[in-house]
């Protein structure tokens, strides 16, 4: 059984989840691994026991599989967008109870209906069975005023199959473009699986080269990764902190898939050691990166030092507007003060004529 949490935040439950594998499971694993004919329908059982003096409330949750950008498959519901070469959504063929009341030392056999579709297919249908606790019966921490709120859930992988002959996986560079993670500029490179079978460890090793520049470069590995069927996913390669440049790019990538001692495709680490692959994936795309793509991205990451060089010069120009201003305003009170002291002096000047006049006169 599939259970995605760290065996340390066990007590963190209060029930525990165990799938009652049926006649027809496909292999020994602790999930669901079914061999159905189409259009069959089957009931699975899933028990639930709460071992807690209070009732505990389970929400059950489905989804179809997924990729996500580590390279790692998701079985849980999550914001991953469905693939368009996804033809038979788990939503669409499995029925279940949303909520589940456990009352205190209890156990209870949970029933999910599933029915195959009508039409054949080779390879499989992936998916997973979701249990987690209701948030209003959660716990929730108190750190230093700040509530946390934990979130843990059993996943149970579905796998739905009508033969066991295996299906080779399929993988496609459909789009190369910049982006960020996390607040971080990256270039990413969309993968597609429009396969109905698994691409298992998986190794990838990428190359991205300027076109008008050259001397960007930047290069990216790794390994021991695995798409879920008909899924896609946008591998990230890192710009280690540097600034997005604009400009024409191409992208070089080469992928090898499910190890095997007697494949034919060799992929040697720094040390020399030989590693053989089943599957081999080259591919070469250009692609641009515009100006004001650029300028979005490089604002908003977080690791770029941002070019305050505008402010120094706005803050040298409004001085200088200001420097201007006292200038002419100084001007302004001189020009003043004299044009009254020449009015003055025009004024005492009229005076003693007018007094000499009258001497005169008398």
């Amino acid at each position: 059984m599939f259970i995605f949490v760290n065996p340390a935040f066990a007590n963190q439950f209060n029930f525990s989840v165990k799938a009652i594998l049926p006649d027809n499971q496909a292999s020994k694993a602790s999930y669901f691994d079914l061999l159905m004919n189409p259009s069959q329908t089957q009931t699975l059982t899933v028990e639930l026991s709460n071992s807690t003096d209070k009732s505990v409330t389970v929400e059950q949750g489905l989804a179809s599989a997924t990729t996500n950008l580590n390279g790692v498959v998701e079985y849980s519901p999550n914001s991953i967008k469905p693939d368009a070469s996804l033809k038979y959504n788990m939503k669409d063929y499995v029925k279940l109870d949303e909520e589940i009341v456990l009352e205190p030392k209890s156990t209870k056999t949970v029933k999910i209906t599933v029915k195959m579709p009508d039409s054949a297919f080779k390879g499989y249908m992936a998916g997973g069975l979701t249990y987690k606790e209701k948030q209003g019966s959660k716990k929730t921490a108190d750190t230093k005023g700040i509530s946390i709120q934990n979130e843990y859930a059993y996943v149970i992988a579905l796998l739905l199959s009508q033969s066991n002959e295996k299906v080779a996986p399929d993988l496609k560079l459909t789009k190369v473009s910049a982006g960020q993670v996390n607040y971080r500029n990256v270039i990413n490179a969309n993968l597609q699986n429009p396969s109905m079978g698994y691409l298992n460890q998986m190794q990838l090793s990428a190359t991205v080269k300027g076109i008008d520049n050259p001397k960007l470069e930047y290069k990216s590995s790794k390994e021991m990764m695995q798409m879920a069927p008909n899924s896609n996913f946008d591998y990230p390669l890192s710009l280690n902190g540097e600034k997005l440049q604009p400009g024409k790019y191409q992208m070089k990538m080469v992928v090898h898939g499910q190890k095997d001692e007697n494949g034919s495709y060799v992929v040697k680490d720094e040390k020399g050691n030989e590693t053989r692959y089943k599957y081999e994936w080259t591919f070469v795309q250009d692609f641009e990166i515009t100006a004001d793509k650029a300028r979005e991205l490089n604002a908003k990451d977080v690791t770029i030092k941002q070019d305050s060089s505008w402010i120094k010069w706005l803050i040298i120009v409004l001085i200088f507007l200001f420097l201007i201003l006292i200038f002419f305003f100084i001007l302004w009170k001189r020009r003043k003060k004299d044009q009254e002291e020449d009015e003055k002096t025009a004024r005492i000047a009229e005076l003693e004529k007018r007094l000499n006049e009258k001497d005169i006169e008398n």
